[in-house]
C-alpha cells in the first residue's frame, strides 16, 4: 500500500496553443514553493520524488526535490496526454474538444494514431506500481485521467486540478482509491 501526493504543475509561462513545452511563470515559481512546504508540513521524512519529463513539472519539482536533497526521477507515463502533430493553435482546439467528453469519445484526427485510452491506462498503472509513499509532479489531465479511474467516472475532466493543488492516492494491489482531491480553480490548462 502507498500513498501517492499527486501534484499539478504550477502555472506556466505559456498555454498548449502558445508554448510544447513552457517553464513556469513567476506565479508558478511562486506556487511551487509553497506546494514543497505543504508537503514538507505532512510528511516527517523524505519521500521519492518524480516527474513528468515535461518543463513545467521538472520546474515545479525542484523546489522539494531541493529541499530533499534528491532530483525527481522522470517518470514518463505522467506526462500530460499526447497530442497529435498538430499547430499550436490547432491543438488547443483539439484539446479542448477533447475535454469535454468521455475517454470512449475520444479519438486522434484522421491521419493521427493516437491510443488516448492506452495512453490514461498507462498513467494509472505508473501510480499503482508504486510501492512506497511517492510525490509525482503531473498535469491537468493526466491527474483527471488517475482520478477517473479511481471513482469509476468515464468522463476526460472529472475535476479542474489548479495549479500546485496537491492530490492524494491510495493503492493497494489493483485498486486506486482518492483519499483527498486538490483545489479546483478556474484555470488556463498549459
Amino acid at each position: 500500500m502507498a500513498q501517492i501526493y499527486m501534484i499539478r504543475h504550477g502555472e506556466a509561462a505559456a498555454g498548449w496553443s502558445e508554448d510544447k513545452d513552457p517553464g513556469l511563470s513567476d506565479l508558478g515559481r511562486s506556487q511551487s514553493e509553497a506546494a514543497a512546504k505543504t508537503i514538507m508540513s505532512r510528511e516527517a521524512s523524505t519521500l521519492p520524488v518524480l516527474s513528468s519529463p515535461l518543463r513545467r513539472c521538472q520546474e515545479t519539482s525542484g523546489p522539494l526535490a531541493t529541499a530533499w536533497d534528491q532530483t525527481a526521477v522522470i517518470e514518463p507515463r505522467v506526462a500530460e496526454i499526447p497530442s497529435p502533430d498538430l499547430s499550436l493553435e490547432e491543438r488547443g482546439v483539439w484539446l479542448r474538444q477533447i475535454m469535454t467528453g468521455t475517454w470512449a469519445e475520444t479519438e486522434a484526427p484522421i491521419g493521427h494514431d493516437l491510443d488516448l485510452i492506452g495512453w490514461k491506462q498507462s498513467v494509472v498503472d505508473a501510480l499503482l506500481e508504486l510501492k512506497t509513499d511517492t510525490v509525482i509532479f503531473s498535469h491537468f489531465i493526466a491527474i483527471n485521467a488517475a482520478v477517473g479511474h479511481a471513482l469509476g467516472d468515464p468522463r476526460v475532466i472529472c475535476f479542474r486540478p489548479d495549479n500546485c493543488s496537491v492530490t492524494v492516492f491510495e493503492t493497494q494491489g489493483d485498486n486506486l482509491t482518492v483519499l483527498e482531491q486538490g483545489s479546483e480553480a478556474e484555470t488556463k490548462v498549459n
